[in-house]
């Protein structure tokens, strides 16, 4: 196999592995169930010596939270504005199972937030190299448990803000009088789109100020048990939307990319088409071309580091 990089995207609740050809292609891949809060017998070594097994001695090169406070070894943040060439003179070295030698990418920070991120910066590094021009501006969209609106320009990330609408949801739909206890529903696009236009309509009081109208619509019979997930769901990402506006992160007819999971971003860019918001998603693997990118830039592929 002719492997010049291996990568790992190494998130809190799951690890995936990257293995390259030689043109920056993903010839592999393998899905693991061990992010950095549950990990197997032996830890993160153990957890690597898995991901990689079998494989090409190759430089390995990983980002997320595995580089955090309670990750493997810290990386690191970075403030912005930091362009890719940053990221790359600054990678995190590990001694790694099989001899081989861990590459951890740095998180970010934005003073002003003051914020932080730690995997999405690879995602908009990929984004950043394959469909935005060097002397160009972007705004993107990074949905998740911690969503990431991010602003670049000039090839650098030059500040972002987090909205927590992933892991309010879960809570909500886990733990509250909302959705604790409620069945999974088939997927109701009408509750979805009912909760997004409560947030369109919350004006300065926002979506919390709807949330327990979750409840009422189920008691009085309008709004099925099994939907109420959905209605949330389309109520808090249409509050982010409206926070979003509200706090010019982003501003009607601005192109904005979104950047993520392909059933996240459907709903992101169904809610925002209610709010007369530009979103599109970016094509392509961001996160495995963003690894590829820094690591062409740290001169990995190269030979210039021990693998």
């Amino acid at each position: 196999m002719n492997t010049p990089l291996l990568g790992l995207d190494w998130g809190s609740t799951r690890l995936r592995a990257y293995r390259f050809d030689r043109d920056g292609r993903v010839a592999e891949t393998r899905a693991l169930p061990w992010g950095s809060r549950q990990l197997p017998d032996g830890g993160f070594a153990e957890a690597f010596a898995r991901a990689v097994d079998g494989w090409p001695q190759a430089p390995v090169l990983a980002c997320g939270m595995v580089g955090s406070r309670g990750g493997w070894r810290e990386a690191p943040y970075l403030d912005t504005p930091c362009p890719l060439d940053r990221l790359a003179g600054a990678l995190t070295p590990v001694d790694a199972p099989g001899g081989r030698r861990l590459h951890v990418v740095p998180g970010l920070r934005d003073p002003a937030g003051p914020d932080v991120m730690r995997g999405e910066e690879t995602q908009v590094a990929g984004v950043i190299a394959r469909s935005i021009a060097g002397d160009g501006e972007a705004r993107l969209l990074l949905p998740g448990t911690h969503s990431k609106w991010v602003r670049v320009r000039e090839g650098a990330v030059v500040g972002f803000h987090t909205a927590m609408t992933g892991e309010l949801f879960a809570v909500l739909r886990a733990h509250s009088i909302l959705g604790a206890g409620l069945p999974e529903g088939p997927g109701d696009a009408d509750a979805f789109a009912r909760g997004v236009a409560a947030a369109c309509e919350s004006g300065a009081a926002g979506g919390l100020s709807r949330l327990f109208s979750a409840r009422a619509l189920m008691l009085e019979g309008t709004l099925p048990p099994g939907s109420v997930a959905d209605f949330l769901s389309g109520l808090l990402i249409g509050d982010e939307l409206r926070m979003a506006l509200a706090a010019d992160w982003v501003a009607p007819g601005v192109p904005v990319k979104v950047i993520g999971e392909d059933a996240l971003c459907a709903r992101y860019l169904q809610a925002a088409a209610a709010f007369g918001l530009a979103v599109s998603a970016a094509a392509g693997p961001a996160t495995a071309h963003g690894l590829w990118q820094v690591a062409s830039a740290a001169g990995l592929l190269d030979g210039d580091s021990r693998p």
